[in-house]
């Protein structure tokens, strides 16, 4: 039998958010453990059985984006919206948020006592005892009853508590990884959206964008809507959407844009909505995040109805950190968390739209099974000098390692090592002239040291 020690508590004698991440993060041997039968035992348990419609959102890139629009959208329109995404970049609390507000720490505890409880197959009156963490190994019980659950599948089920308690309108799911095996997909969708299909994640989802493709399509239900906006369509969705009985809409041809100067218009087999804002998340693909999102409200509109003053609305006030976020000031920086292939070939795309600078350094650091070549190849047109640093992090590439891949790939620039982003930045904002410009970019980690650094804020 596995030896415990009690989490640190708070000063008032009960664990704090911090303990119970901590605690969390012990509980399964793996940190990814793809598959449904265990979060779905422990929702049956605790008996989550949202009323309210679901929207959940996949995709290789794009999820944050058109999650932060229908989230804005849907409450310009006055509803009550539970949103639910991941990573986060400075407080776990970003994962869940109400009305636009995160959840707090006491909510979040709150919620995560009920899936301890049920988790261990103990009653809601039952007091429970307090969580301890294994001094040696890693998720071993010796509970029969208990149920052993990954940080992400332990955060989804604690965040739908939470929006079912709070009695939201609608829920916003962003998927974690993939789609089909992902905890957010035990809860059935009313729409679901697959924004991009790439290749990433190639241990847990396949090597293949077919093999992707199908992973991604696993959160299509039967009779409902989903979403494709990737504009070329792999054919694993259209299979899978045909043999769940799903109605597949899909960019280009149930529904699609056109970019006029200064404005947009949208189209599906629905109806129109003309003369929209542009979004105020910034990047050329950007028009077709918001489209999928527009198309989820169409297929939604008679357990949602959105106005054209909400749309407007949402469009300008969407904020989302870390999607191609200019920091004001000077030098320009831009914080990008691109941290595979397709996505860096967006940032370089956003990157070459922007009116000319003298110089353009990289603070760059990645996760080492990410395609770290790949991410460099995209970029390195753009950047002149590539500031490369390590992550802390247990799959962090250390400076070393990045610059030989870089050096590999025979990129332009030149590359300077450091031991961690912060000493990059630091690095960077002692070189640069005003008219320069910082690329942050390689990893949500990547973000969140240069968020952290310069001392800015998630609202």
């Amino acid at each position: 039998m596995t030896d415990r020690v009690d989490i640190p508590r708070g000063h008032k004698g009960v664990p704090t958010l911090p303990d119970w991440l901590t605690y969390l993060e012990s509980l399964h041997p793996k940190t990814i453990a793809l598959g449904l039968e265990r979060v779905a035992q422990v929702k049956q348990r605790l008996n989550l059985q949202p009323d309210f419609p679901i929207i959940t959102v996949g995709g290789t890139n794009g999820k944050g984006s058109v999650c932060a629009m229908l989230e804005s959208i849907l409450h310009a329109a006055g509803y009550c919206v539970g949103c639910y995404t991941s990573p986060h970049l400075l407080h776990y609390n970003e994962r869940v948020r109400i009305a636009k507000r995160q959840a707090s720490d006491a909510e979040l505890c709150a919620s995560f006592e009920k899936i301890e409880q049920a988790r261990k197959g103990q009653g809601a009156d039952t007091p429970i005892p307090t969580p301890t963490i294994p001094l040696k190994g890693r998720g071993r019980s010796s509970e029969p009853d208990d149920i052993s659950l990954t940080y992400f599948e332990f955060g989804t089920l604690a965040a739908m508590q939470c929006f079912i308690e709070h009695k939201v309108d609608v829920a916003i799911l962003e998927v974690g990884l993939g789609g089909r095996l992902d905890a957010v997909n035990v809860f059935d969708s009313d729409c679901a959206v697959v924004t991009s299909v790439d290749i990433d994640h190639t241990d847990y989802l396949g090597e293949t964008r077919e093999q992707i493709a199908f992973e991604k399509a696993g959160i299509f239900r039967k009779g409902k809507v989903a979403i494709c906006a990737d504009a070329d369509v792999p054919q694993a969705i259209r299979n899978h959407a045909q043999q769940s009985g799903a109605e597949l809409w899909c960019i280009g041809s149930e529904f699609g844009f056109t970019s006029h100067q200064g404005q947009w218009d949208y189209r599906s087999k629905i109806g129109a909505r003309n003369a929209l804002p542009y979004p105020a998340l910034r990047g050329a693909l950007q028009l077709h995040n918001a489209s999928a999102a527009l198309a989820a409200l169409d297929a939604l509109k008679d357990k949602l109805p959105v106005s054209m003053e909400a749309v407007r609305r949402g469009l300008v006030e969407v904020q989302l950190a870390g999607r191609f976020q200019v920091v004001p000031g000077r030098p320009q920086m831009i914080l990008d968390v691109a941290h595979n292939p397709h996505a860096a070939r967006s940032l370089a795309q956003n990157l070459a739209a922007l009116p000319p600078c003298p110089h353009t350094f990289a603070v760059f650091a990645m996760l080492k099974d990410k395609d770290m070549a790949g991410v460099a190849a995209a970029l390195d047109p753009l950047i002149d000098t590539w500031l490369v640093a390590g992550i802390d992090a247990p799959r962090g590439a250390t400076a070393a390692e990045l610059a030989q891949a870089l050096q590999q790939r025979a990129v332009r620039g030149a590359i300077q090592t450091f031991p961690n982003v912060t000493e990059a930045l630091r690095y960077a904002y002692n070189v640069t002239g005003e008219n320069d410009r910082i690329a942050a970019f390689g990893s949500f980690y990547t973000v969140a040291e240069v968020m952290a650094a310069r001392g800015l804020h998630i609202t």
